[in-house]
C-alpha cells in the first residue's frame, strides 16, 4: 500500500481539513484509498469515512504491538492510504514519551511523513523551527512540509529561504525533504471544536463544501505529484513477516447451531464512538453487529443476544433519551434478564439513573445502575490506561488485563469497583467498571484487540444467554 503520514508540530495546525482534502484528491483519481487516525481518536475518522464512504481505522502503539498494526495495514484492499496523525508529531503517552506518537507509529510502518506547519503570523522564524523538529528526525521519514495559513504572496517571498534550509538540511541525511508549497488562510474553511474535540461531521452543514475547497487548494497551490512520489516511497508491505493474532488456541469463528449470534450497537447522534478494531473483532469471532437508535427507535432489535452501548454524547440529547421510555425500558429488562452487555463512557452514562443536564435537572436514563452522572468541568483521568479486573471471580474481567482509554468531562457518583486502572508512565491508579458474568460498564473505552480472551469470554456469555432463552420458549 503506498501511504503517507499528515503530521504537525501541535494540534490545531490543519491537519484533519488537509487530510479530507488530501483524501479527496485521490478519490477524484479513481484511486482506491483508506485512512486511519493515530491514537485513540473517534471523531477524525467519522470525518474520513464521510469523505471516501468508507470505515477507516485507528494506529496505536500503545494499543497493539508492532506486527498487529502492520496487519491492519497489510490486509487492506486499497492501494493508496493517508494517515493522519495526532497532536504533535513527537507526543506520545502523558506527553513525557514517544512511545504512542504519530511519529512512533510512523516509525513502526515505515510511512514517509509529511509535516503540516501552521505559520500565521510567523515569518523567518519557521526556518529554524523546521530545522530544529527534522533535527529530530532520526529516522529521515519527514520527506514533505506543507505550509499552513499562509499568504501567497508571502510565500513566494519565503520560499527561497526555505527550500535553501531543506537543501542544506538534506545533504546530511540518508532521504531529503522538500518543500510541497502552502496553503492560504481561508476563514471559511475551520473545523469548529466541543470539549471532546472535533464537532461531528453530521453537525458540520458546510462539511462537503469545505471538503471540495480543501481539496482544490490542495490541487492548486501542493505539488501532489510530489506527494504521490513520496507515497510510493514507504515501506514495501510484502517484506513484513506478521505473525499471527495470538488467541490463546481459542477458535475466531465458531458454527452455531441456527443463527449467528446478534449483537446490538447503539448508533445513532447520541452514540457514535466505535473502534471499527472492536467491531471487526467481534465479527471475526461469530457475532453479526445489528445497530439501532436508543434515540429513535422503540425498543432493542428482538433478535439482539448481547448490547454495545459505545460512547458519544449523551449529555446533548439525555431530554431526548430520556423521553424514549420505551427504549430504556427494554434496555434495562434485557440486561436484567440476563442480556450481557459492554457500555463505555457515554454508554455507562445512559445505564445510570440518570444524567443531570446544566441546570442541575436530573433526567432519568434506564437505571440499570445506581448512581447520577454531571458535568464536572473539567478533563477527567484523561489518557491511556490499562484495566485489570478485580472483581469476582466469575466476572468477565477476572484475571484480565485489557489496553484502553478515558476521555470525559461528565463523572458517576457510583463508577464501580470490579475494575482497577493504571496509567502508563506516571503508575496513577483507581477503581472504575461495574462487572459481573454478563456485562462490563464503566467509563473506559476498551481496546479488544489488546486481550481477545475478553472477546471470547462475551461471546461464550451471549451463547449461554441465547441458550437460555432457547430453553425457556421450548424451542
Amino acid at each position: 500500500m503506498k501511504r503517507i503520514m499528515i503530521a504537525a508540530p501541535k494540534s490545531g495546525s490543519g491537519k484533519t481539513i488537509i487530510t479530507c482534502g488530501l483524501l479527496a484528491c485521490l478519490k477524484s483519481r479513481d484511486l482506491r484509498v483508506r485512512a486511519y487516525k493515530c491514537g485513540p481518536d473517534y471523531i477524525d475518522p467519522m470525518f474520513h469515512r464521510r469523505v471516501i464512504g468508507i470505515p477507516g481505522g485507528n494506529l496505536d502503539t500503545f494499543f497493539s504491538e508492532p506486527d498487529e498494526i502492520r496487519r491492519q495495514i497489510a490486509e487492506s484492499d486499497s492501494d493508496y492510504a493517508v494517515i493522519e496523525g495526532v497532536m504533535g508529531i513527537y507526543d506520545g503517552i502523558a506527553g513525557a514519551s514517544g512511545k504512542g506518537s504519530c511519529y512512533d507509529v510512523a516509525g513502526v510502518t515505515g510511512t514517509p511523513v509529511i509535516l503540516v506547519m501552521d505559520v500565521k503570523g510567523m515569518g523567518t522564524t519557521m526556518i529554524p523551527v523546521i530545522k530544529g523538529i527534522l533535527g529530530d528526525d532520526k529516522d529521515c521519514l519527514i520527506r514533505g512540509i506543507v505550509l499552513n495559513r499562509i499568504s501567497p504572496g508571502y510565500l513566494e517571498q519565503i520560499r527561497p529561504l526555505v527550500d535553501d534550509a531543506l537543501r542544506e538540511i538534506s545533504e546530511t541525511r540518508s532521504k531529503s525533504v522538500v518543500l510541497l508549497g502552502g496553503i492560504p488562510n481561508m476563514k471559511e474553511m475551520k473545523l469548529e471544536s466541543r470539549h471532546l474535540g472535533l464537532m461531528m461531521p453530521d453537525e458540520i452543514e458546510d462539511l462537503t463544501t469545505q471538503v471540495e475547497a480543501a481539496r482544490n487548494l490542495i490541487e492548486e497551490n501542493l505539488d501532489t505529484d510530489v506527494m504521490l512520489e513520496i507515497m510510493c516511497q514507504a515501506e514495501d508491505t510484502g517484506d513484513w513477516h506478521l505473525t499471527g493474532v495470538n488467541t490463546g488456541g481459542r477458535d475466531l469463528s465458531p458454527s452455531y447451531p441456527g443463527r449467528l449470534l446478534t449483537i446490538a450497537v447503539a448508533r445513532d447522534e447520541a452514540f457514535c464512538f466505535y473502534y471499527e478494531e472492536n467491531l471487526r473483532m467481534l465479527e471475526s469471532c461469530g457475532i453479526r453487529v445489528r445497530e439501532f437508535s436508543p434515540l429513535h427507535d422503540a425498543l432493542l432489535p428482538e433478535e439482539a443476544d448481547g448490547i454495545l452501548l459505545g460512547g458519544g454524547y449523551p449529555e446533548l440529547h439525555a431530554e431526548a433519551l430520556s423521553a424514549n421510555k420505551s427504549m430504556r425500558d427494554s434496555v434495562r429488562e434485557a440486561i436484567e434478564d440476563g442480556m450481557p452487555c459492554l457500555a463505555e463512557c457515554g454508554g455507562f452514562m445512559y445505564l445510570l439513573d440518570g444524567i443531570e443536564d446544566k441546570d442541575g435537572t436530573r433526567l432519568s436514563m434506564c437505571g440499570v445502575i445506581g448512581g447520577t452522572s454531571s458535568d464536572t468541568g473539567k478533563l477527567g483521568r484523561f489518557g491511556y490506561i490499562t484495566v485489570s479486573g478485580s472483581g469476582a471471580a466469575d466476572s468477565l474481567l477476572s484475571g484480565l488485563s485489557v489496553k484502553g482509554h478515558e476521555f470525559h468531562y461528565f463523572d458517576s457518583d457510583n463508577n464501580g469497583s470490579d475494575a482497577v486502572a493504571v496509567k502508563p508512565g506516571s503508575g496513577k491508579s483507581w477503581e472504575c467498571i461495574h462487572a459481573d458474568s454478563n456485562c462490563i460498564m464503566g467509563f473506559p473505552h476498551l481496546w479488544y484487540p489488546s486481550c481477545p480472551e475478553l472477546v471470547f469470554r462475551f461471546r461464550d456469555s451471549m451463547m449461554a444467554y441465547r441458550e437460555s432463552r432457547m430453553t425457556e420458549g421450548g424451542e
